[in-house]
C-alpha cells in the first residue's frame, strides 16, 4: 500500500470543465474555478472525471484539460486525474499519459455498459496498476455504469500496491462497514461518492468526499469536512442540512448539467456549454437549482 496520500481526504470536488460557447475548453473560466478552490479549502481537485465531462472529450482534450489544470494549480491544491474507461487498454493508455507530469493520483469508473463480472472487474484494475506506478483511486457509481464493485472485489484490489482508495458512490451506508471489515489495511481510504450521505459516511469511519456540490458550496463542503474530522458532528449537520436541497437539485436533470447553470448563475464560470448528448438545464430546473442555491445561502 502507498502512503502518504494526503490529497486524498477532506473535502475533494469532482470539478466541471467549463467551454465557451463553441464547445470549446474555457481555460479563463478554469482559472477562475481553481483559484476558487484553493481559497476556499477544498483539499483536491478531481479534473475531467465523470462530472467533468470525460464522456464527450477526446483523449488528447482529456489529457490537456487536465495537464492544464495541474499547470494552473502551479502546486497549491492536488490535482488527480480521471482516467477510467470501459476499455482497460484504453484506460491503461490514458493513465500512462499522466505517468512524471506531478499529478497526484487517477480515479479510476468501473467500466460502463460491459457489465462485466467481478473477476472482470479485478482483472480490469490490476491490469491498469500493474501498467504505472501512479496512485489509483477505484470508482463505484453502478447508477451510472449499470456496474457494481463489490466490496468483497474491493478488498482483493486493496492488496495491489498502488490501489489506495476507493469512491463509493452508491449511497449504501453499509458499504462502510463492509469495506472495512473485509479489507485488512489502515491506510485503504474510503471516500463518498454521495454529496447527500457523505456526513454520514465519514462519521462511519470514511475519509472525505468526491464532490460535485463543492463545486458551487466549496468552502461549505470543506467546513463540514473539518468540524467532522473535530467530532462537531452537531454544527456539521447543521451546515450540511442547510446544503441539502442543493446535494438534490443538483441532480434533478443529468449531471453536470444542473452544477454547470449553478457555477455560471454565481459568476464562477462565463458559459455553462455542454456538448451532446448533454443538453442546457430546462426552465424547471433552473427554478429548482436557483431555489436551492438560495436555500444554501449562496444567493
Amino acid at each position: 500500500m502507498v502512503s502518504g496520500n494526503s490529497g486524498f481526504t477532506g473535502s475533494m470536488v469532482a470539478m466541471v470543465t467549463p467551454m465557451n460557447s463553441n464547445g470549446q475548453i474555457d481555460k479563463t473560466s478554469l482559472k477562475k474555478l481553481i483559484d476558487y478552490h484553493v481559497a476556499s479549502g477544498t483539499s483536491s481537485i478531481v479534473s475531467v472525471g465523470t462530472t467533468g465531462e470525460c464522456a464527450t472529450l477526446n483523449q488528447d482534450e482529456h489529457v490537456d484539460v487536465v495537464l492544464t489544470t495541474l499547470e494552473l494549480a502551479d502546486g497549491r491544491i492536488p490535482v488527480i486525474a480521471g482516467t477510467g474507461a470501459n476499455a482497460t487498454a484504453e484506460a491503461i493508455s490514458l493513465t500512462r499519459r499522466f505517468e512524471n507530469t506531478g499529478i497526484a493520483g487517477c480515479l479510476s469508473v468501473t467500466p460502463y455498459y460491459n457489465r462485466p463480472s467481478q473477476e472482470g472487474l479485478y482483472q480490469h484494475y490490476k491490469a491498469i496498476a500493474d501498467n504505472t506506478d501512479l496512485p489509483q483511486i477505484l470508482y463505484n457509481v453502478p447508477s451510472r455504469t449499470a456496474c457494481d464493485l463489490l466490496p468483497s472485489t474491493v478488498a482483493r484490489l486493496a492488496k495491489l500496491e498502488n490501489i489506495v482508495a476507493i469512491k463509493e458512490a452508491t449511497g449504501n451506508l453499509s458499504r462502510v462497514s463492509q469495506i472495512q471489515e473485509l479489507v485488512n489495511d489502515e491506510n485503504f481510504i474510503l471516500l463518498s461518492g454521495d454529496d447527500a450521505s457523505f456526513l454520514d459516511f465519514v462519521q462511519l469511519g470514511g475519509k472525505g468526499v468526491i464532490s460535485v456540490t463543492a463545486n458551487v458550496a466549496a468552502a461549505e463542503m470543506a467546513q463540514i469536512y473539518e468540524l467532522a474530522q473535530k467530532g462537531e458532528f452537531v454544527k456539521a449537520r447543521s451546515l450540511n442540512n442547510r446544503l441539502m436541497e442543493l446535494h438534490h437539485q443538483l441532480f434533478v436533470e443529468p449531471s453536470p448539467t444542473p452544477a454547470k447553470w449553478a457555477c455560471r448563475k454565481l459568476g464562477l464560470i462565463a458559459d455553462d456549454t455542454l456538448r451532446l448528448p448533454m443538453i442546457p438545464l430546462t426552465q424547471a430546473g433552473q427554478v429548482s437549482v436557483n431555489n436551492a442555491l438560495k436555500l444554501a445561502g449562496l444567493l
